[in-house]
């Protein structure tokens, strides 16, 4: 059970399924920074939304921190950076109000194309207005997208039904995708010079931030409008108030600020701009989506598990092909370390078939994650497994084979004195491991295994399996190989729990009996 400290307020169904994982959930809410450095002592995991500033200095006074969960997309209040540097998980939630933002951001566009708040305005006020606040047709319109991913993805989708014309820029979508999607890619200056709206959707990063400025703003079409529902700070509020008063851009609609919470700025006022406060993400569906998502990923964090969607894992993601393979390698370090009987100064990891054809840069993190794992009493992640490994001298090196004579994939992991490889196997990709020190064998990986090799001659394995009886172990599973010509064999046997030392050391000294590797389970 891991302690989960939550500062700030969380959809109840999130809390939930963090505490049904079996983990302490602790909500304390409006935590002044002093508070939450102390609040952190003993805190296994740390939820935030938006408002909670994780600092340097807050990670590094949360010494037991393994995860920060952020509930949302953005992470500019999360220090990933440090995060990343002390060995701490850093996760979002980043599908969970993008059709909470795509239809805000649509919003902000109609309310700008007819003056909608303007005219409220003025009607609740006494006012009756129509000449005044004549809008425009979107029918036949450009409508520039910059940033063609899930959120400016959906905007295209609901915007091809006014009959829109699309337009995007975004050097990461393959030509082919945008087409599928209705839309033209063109470079960013041949968007600004025909949209006639703009909408932004990126992500505030060093080469964003600032986009649109004063040079930018002076090469858009003129009377354009333009709709930032992404990030603050994108767009320069001062340059864009100066194109609105001169008259280049028509009007703008904006949901996010340079600084926020944001109570003052130029374009307040203007007669064509609309302005919202930071309300993307905030509708009742977008907040349960995201305290469940984040709910999920803390728990499969805190678990060792593979985290969909960690945002300072080394390598990024694992492509459908490759991620049933991840546990299968993990098993795989943990295995060779028991062969090893401890870390090995370096490991050479071998892809053969489909696989090697893959980014295995992620197979290659989860072997070792369970290599470090297996030998470190601390909690070991996809983050600070290679922080550890460097720790500790431990050299990785990758080979890759198209051909593989016996499985479509397989991998095999090897020191200098030892090799295991594994496979998936079946329709359901079951993982299997298939050859150990030359021995070939079928036999699922488990938590405590046990392998003996031996003269290849009658009444072995009953000598292993009396002695296991004798100390009240049960087998649960057992695969035997023989080695072709040498007159050894390999036993590989799955134990209900860790074999006594002096299980093992009585069975290293019996007469026929060569190894003796106790793998995963470790007994005092």
């Amino acid at each position: 059970m891991a302690r989960i400290l939550v500062p700030e307020k969380l959809a109840p169904s999130g809390l939930e399924a963090m505490a049904a994982a079996g983990h302490e959930v602790d909500v304390r809410l409006g935590l002044t920074p002093e508070q939450l450095i102390e609040a952190l002592q003993g805190a296994n995991a740390l939820v935030v939304r938006s408002a909670t500033k994780v600092t340097e200095t807050v990670l590094e006074a949360g010494r037991d921190l393994q995860v920060v969960g952020r509930a949302g997309v953005g992470l500019d209040n999360v220090d990933v950076e440090a995060a990343t540097r002390l060995g701490v998980m850093v996760v979002n939630a980043p599908e969970s109000n993008i059709v909470s933002a795509a239809e805000h951001a649509i919003a902000l566009l109609l309310a700008e194309a007819r003056n909608v708040p303007q005219a409220h305005a003025a009607l609740v006020e006494g006012r009756w207005e129509r000449s005044k606040w004549e809008g425009v047709e979107l029918l036949h319109k450009t409508l520039g997208i910059v940033g063609l991913g899930r959120i400016g993805t959906l905007v295209a989708q609901r915007m091809a039904g006014f009959g829109m014309r699309l337009v995007a820029y975004d050097p990461y979508t393959a030509p082919e995708r945008a087409k599928r999607l209705g839309v033209e890619l063109m470079a960013l200056d041949d968007l600004l010079a025909v949209a006639d709206f703009i909408t932004i959707h990126l992500p505030r990063t060093k080469e964003t931030a600032g986009l649109f400025n004063k040079d930018t703003l002076a090469r858009v079409k003129p009377g354009v409008r333009i709709v930032n529902a992404a990030r603050g700070g994108i767009v320069d509020e001062a340059a864009l108030a100066e194109a609105i008063t001169a008259g280049r851009v028509g009007g703008a609609a904006l949901d996010v600020f340079a600084e926020e919470p944001c109570t003052a700025s130029p374009l307040f006022g203007l007669k064509g701009v609309v302005v919202t406060p930071h309300l993307g993400a905030s509708t009742g569906e977008a907040q349960d989506k995201a305290g469940e998502q984040i709910a999920e990923q803390i728990v499969l964090a805190l678990r060792g598990d593979f985290v969909p969607y960690a945002v300072n894992v080394s390598a990024r993601g694992a492509s459908e092909a490759v991620r049933p393979y991840l546990g299968l390698a993990e098993e795989l370090g943990r295995f060779l370390v028991g062969l090893c009987e401890g870390l090995p100064d370096a490991v050479d990891i071998d892809y053969r078939g489909t696989l090697a054809s893959e980014d295995t840069s992620m197979v290659s993190l989860a072997v070792l994650k369970g290599l470090i794992g297996a030998t470190s009493d601390e909690p070991v992640s996809y983050v600070n497994a290679p922080r550890i490994a460097e720790e500790r001298g431990l050299q990785l090196r990758e080979s890759q084979t198209s051909t593989s004579s016996d499985f479509v994939s397989a991998l095999t992991v090897r020191s200098a004195t030892h090799e295991v490889a594994g496979a998936l196997a079946g329709l359901g990709g079951a993982p299997r491991v298939v050859l150990v020190d030359g021995h070939n064998i079928d036999v699922p990986p488990a938590p405590n295994m046990l392998t003996v090799v031996n003269e290849d001659r009658p009444g072995m394995i009953g000598v292993v399996g009396t002695a296991l009886g004798a100390a009240g172990l049960s087998i649960s599973n057992m695969a035997v190989g023989p080695t072709l010509g040498s007159g050894t064999a390999l036993m590989v046997i799955t134990t209900d729990a860790p074999v006594p030392a002096q299980v093992l050391a009585s069975l290293r000294q019996h007469v026929g009996i060569i190894e003796v590797h106790q793998i995963g389970g470790r007994d005092s």
